[in-house]
């Protein structure tokens, strides 16, 4: 049946394609000559495929490359027999009845779909293989060609997703990204990858690292297809011909999983060790490092991680298909890591039964991760859909590998600011999450940069830490990155009863901390993390309790104000810009001032007064960053301030009027332009 089908397929293609193909596979061709031969019925034959039919037993696995590419379209069974173009078309019902005679006889079955007199004249007949040879010999038969599937060329989905928001897609839905992602190098920890597939073919590196454990289980099969499965997916998602994000990266792969997609914590810092040392022998230029597994907490896994990051690499880790908070898993708990979640197509949560992508703090942003068409192992030319969060961890690993190709010099936390600045936000649903997690879990789905280069922005994002304990001397700690300072500092208690923030110095690095109050139910501290050139920024305390904190020259911006109290604080302090840039402090409460400087640097304050509502927003104009997001209120309770993109949400514990938003935003004045005002 195998022999039969390849010599169908050969016997549909003009002599000189065959000859051509059997020298781009490397086949003996010099016996096959151009004549004519009368089969058993005396029907006229090219010599070409009779000859191809000779070698087709001897040659079978070699002749599988001359359709490899149409090998996974195939339409099993399914097969469209061509008449003659001279026949008429009521020969086309005559032919049918007879193969059904004939097939009949020997005990088989057809069944025909469709015919077609037009400009086909045959008919689409179901059938076995085994009743090739007598179809392709009655009369009138020219051709028999084997049903295959067609598709449209556009883009998929996820990777359409990608461009939507900057234009990146023609109207033919291609995908065009800024760059291929050449000029970055992408470390894989996975398992196998088959090097051989067309979509990866050429730059996919095994390195000379594996650490590998032992299958569980007898019924274990080593077939290559299962252990180069997740593997090929994900180089595919990253750097695949046509389902790549980065189609020029090239791809170190190193071993950590076995066939089973199992490795161990040990084996992974192994093999954070290989890549350290390579990094060490060559200084990075451009490297991006893809974790895409999970495993419970590991403070030595963090720690790798951690130590990846600070020799210069980009790394991108998987948020988990749990359906729990990242912040359990490893390496997806690290904060110098950027933890990837996964989305669907219609930009929710991806859902895999009773599991699911994690969420949480931990998490940085989302990426397409479910029903994902990427490079198989099956075979060379064949592609599967996969979902996971490791399908999404490869698209940010892309578009990293993008950022870098046109960002030479980028530091891994520029990379991350890049991308949350160019995320889709507030498009994913989060009403099945619990209040804790709706409020933790960042709503951005990524997206490429545009090509076009922008004059350098301040970028800021929001760090939340966890809750704190219910006693009234807990507090909770939010941390900025490696590189990035701390702007402000604020603080969310979702009863209202907190005791304020302050910002304090540890080991060298500034700390947002808040302060439950007593008989509260917990806080949480917020940090605002920004990046931009040459950023510097401090933090004045007032000189005693009640006084105004100042920041000092004219030079330093105040970007941020806190307040802190041992009672329950109602109203935080105020900021105030002009030849005094000072937080305004209450009786009893002490400040701190947080003090920015760099080039070309300026910022204005907004403030907006809620007139009956128990919640107010002010945003800051295009082309200004906020970096303080604080409250006032002339008598409720404030529950906090919390920054959502740019734009600064406040809420009181009771609808009482008064209550005030008040945001700092801030900017690099554009070169060659005069400031404009916020109004």
């Amino acid at each position: 049946g195998q022999n039969a089908r390849s010599r169908l397929l050969l016997w549909s293609l003009p002599f000189d394609l065959i000859l051509g193909t059997l020298r781009l596979c490397q086949l003996p061709v010099a016996r096959i000559q151009m004549t004519e031969h009368d089969d058993t019925d005396g029907k006229s034959v090219s010599s070409a495929s009779h000859c191809v039919e000779l070698y087709a037993r001897s040659l079978y696995e070699d002749l599988t490359c001359v359709c490899a590419l149409q090998a996974a379209w195939r339409v099993p069974g399914q097969y469209l027999v061509a008449l003659r173009p001279e026949t008429h078309a009521s020969h086309v019902h005559r032919t049918i009845q007879r193969l059904r005679v004939r097939a009949s006889r020997r005990g088989h079955q057809l069944d025909v779909l469709q015919t077609y007199s037009g400009a086909l004249c045959g008919f689409l007949v179901r059938m076995s293989s085994d009743v090739l040879h007598l179809a392709v010999r009655l009369p009138h038969v020219d051709y028999i060609e084997e049903d295959s599937s067609i598709f449209a060329q556009s883009a998929p989905w996820n990777l359409q997703r990608l461009m939507q928001p900057h234009s990146g897609a023609s109207e033919s839905g291609t995908y065009r990204p800024p760059n291929d992602g050449r000029m970055a190098e992408v470390y894989l920890m996975d398992g196998s990858v088959q090097t051989s597939h067309r979509e990866v073919q050429g730059r996919v590196t095994v390195t000379d690292f594996s650490s590998v454990p032992e299958e569980d289980g007898v019924r274990v099969h080593r077939q290559a297809s299962q252990c180069d499965g997740h593997g090929t997916h994900v180089a595919g998602v990253v750097s695949g011909t046509d389902s790549g994000v980065a189609r020029g990266a090239r791809l170190n792969l190193v071993r950590v999983l076995n066939c089973q997609g199992k490795g161990t914590v040990s084996g992974a810092l192994a093999g954070m060790e290989y890549i350290r040392a390579a990094l060490l022998a060559r200084p990075p230029a451009g490297v991006v490092v893809l974790l895409p597994f999970i495993g419970g907490f590991s403070r030595s896994l963090n720690a790798a991680s951690r130590d990846l990051v600070a020799q210069g690499a980009v790394v991108l880790a998987a948020a988990g298909n749990y359906r729990e908070d990242a912040c359990l898993y490893s390496p997806a708990s690290e904060p110098e890591v950027i933890t990837v979640g996964a989305v669907n197509l219609e930009d929710q949560l991806m859902s895999q039964g009773a599991g699911g992508t994690n969420f949480g703090r931990c998490v940085d942003l989302f990426a397409p991760g479910d029903d994902i068409v990427s490079a198989s192992s099956d075979c060379n030319t064949c592609f599967t859909s996969h979902s996971g969060t490791s399908q999404a961890a490869a698209h940010a690993a892309g578009i990293a590998a993008v950022i870098l190709s046109s960002h030479h010099n980028a530091s891994p936390v520029q990379v991350l600011h890049t991308m949350l600045r160019y995320s889709i936000s507030n498009a994913i649903n989060f009403l099945s999450l619990s209040g804790t997690h709706q409020l933790t879990t960042p709503n951005l789905v990524a997206a490429m940069p545009p090509d076009s280069a922008e004059d350098e922005e301040l970028l800021c994002r929001s760090v939340w830490s966890e809750r704190s304990g219910v006693r009234s001397a807990d507090r909770a700690i939010s941390r900025c990155r490696v590189g990035e300072e701390m702007m402000s500092c604020s603080s969310y208690a979702p009863d209202g009863v907190h005791a304020g923030r302050s910002i304090v110095a540890h080991g060298g690095k500034m700390q947002c901390v808040a302060y439950n109050g007593p008989r509260g139910e917990g806080v949480y501290a917020v940090a605002r993390c920004c990046v931009i050139g040459s950023l510097q920024c401090r933090v004045h305390a007032s000189p005693e309790p009640g006084q105004d904190a100042e920041c000092d020259g004219p030079w330093h911006h105040l970007t941020g104000c806190t307040t802190f109290s041992e009672a329950p604080i109602v109203s935080a302090s105020r900021p105030r810009h002009g030849d005094r840039r000072r937080c305004v402090a209450k009786d009893g409460m002490t400040s701190h001032a947080v003090c920015c400087h760099a080039p070309s640097l300026e910022c204005h304050l907004l403030e907006k007064i809620s007139a009956a509502r128990d919640q107010v927003e002010v945003s800051c104009p295009s082309g200004w960053t906020m970096t303080d997001c604080g409250a006032a209120s002339q008598g409720s309770a404030l529950i906090g301030s919390g920054a959502e993109g740019n734009s600064c949400r406040v809420r009181s514990a009771a609808g009482a009027a008064g209550t005030a938003g008040i945001a700092v935003c801030c900017r690099v004045r554009p070169p060659e332009r005069g400031a404009s005002p916020v109004h």
